[in-house]
């Protein structure tokens, strides 16, 4: 009986073979040739008695890095050091700047009360004593009249009432994102709110607002960037637009003006929104830019021809 066969060493697979001869062939040439003339500067050095050249050049590069990344992260927390510290300082400087704002806005508020109350005062007092001779009558229907013109004085009656505003948000449009399917560019200008209320003077408006802001002789209806600016001051969309007159008249009289069709045209062709009818009761402020600019004294009322001279005055405690 035969002895049995000695065991097989484990085979290799294909993978395995390959594996190995990458492995053994990624040393490039260029790496060999450069060990070995490492080795042969070593013997070289070793030859003459003195250190290895490279062994020295390494550590000293060694120590340049070490002093290098040392000098970098002291550079780094000083730089994170002087952000902290001067976001510290702005937040300071901003809250110190808020709280003045709003310390200021209630200083100036008090203010305008202030104002505003002696104003009425002073006005009350000019109106006493005016009313207390027939030339201060005068002079205070003519001051009135002056006043209406300059629309200073506030004003109360019927009248028409006109809404012009931006396009209304469709469905399809999205509020928080600002996607949408409308035109971007149909919105009310500046030259729009001119042409309505230029067209609500002719038609015999005899006072008007926009938003509440009272419209006079020197208000402004000017378009600052995305918004409307009626005598300096901001009005947004829908602007409501006040006019004091005869109904009828202003009615009657703005539905027939070219305006009126190129609002109306507005509202078809970009939806924006133009809508106006009748008002019984319409108040509106006075205008707050007003400037006194001229003043002069009351004359003293001179006596008719044929109206007896005042008597002169006597000194009864002389007798």
């Amino acid at each position: 009986m035969s002895a049995p066969a000695p065991p097989r060493p484990p085979g290799r697979s294909l993978g395995s073979s390959l594996l190995d001869q990458v492995l053994a062939e990624t040393v490039d040439p260029a790496y060999a040739r450069a060990a070995e003339a490492r080795r042969a500067r070593a013997e070289t050095a070793a030859a003459s008695g003195s250190a290895p050249v490279p062994e020295r050049g390494r550590r000293r590069g060694q120590a340049l890095v070490a002093v290098t990344m040392v000098l970098a992260g002291l550079l780094a927390a000083l730089t994170y050091s002087e952000a902290s510290s001067g976001a510290e300082g702005r937040e300071e400087i901003r809250e110190a700047l808020i709280a003045d704002i709003d310390r200021e806005s209630a200083v100036t508020d008090d203010l305008v009360t202030s104002l505003t109350d002696l104003q009425g005062e002073v006005t009350a007092a000019r109106d006493e004593a005016l009313a207390a001779s027939s030339v201060g009558q005068q002079a205070l229907a003519r001051l009135a009249a002056a006043e209406a013109g300059a629309a200073a004085s506030p004003v109360r009656g019927p009248g028409l009432l006109v809404t012009l505003g931006n396009p209304l948000p469709s469905a399809d449009e999205d509020p928080v994102g600002g996607t949408g399917t409308d035109d971007p560019t149909a919105v009310v200008l500046d030259r729009d709110l001119q042409l309505l209320v230029n067209s609500l003077w002719a038609a015999g408006a005899e006072a008007i607002s926009i938003d509440g802001q009272r419209l006079g002789p020197t208000t402004a209806i000017r378009q600052a960037g995305g918004a409307i600016l009626v005598d300096f001051r901001p009005v947004s969309s829908p602007y409501e637009v006040l006019a004091v007159g005869d109904p009828d008249q202003l009615n009657n009289g703005f539905l027939r003006s070219p305006e009126a069709t190129y609002l109306a045209s507005l509202e078809i062709s970009y939806g924006m929104v133009f809508t106006f009818g009748r008002a019984d009761d319409l108040a509106l402020a006075g205008a707050s830019s007003t400037e006194l600019r001229e003043a002069g004294v009351v004359p003293e009322p001179t006596a008719a021809p044929g109206d007896p001279a005042p008597a002169p005055a006597t000194d009864e405690d002389g007798d």
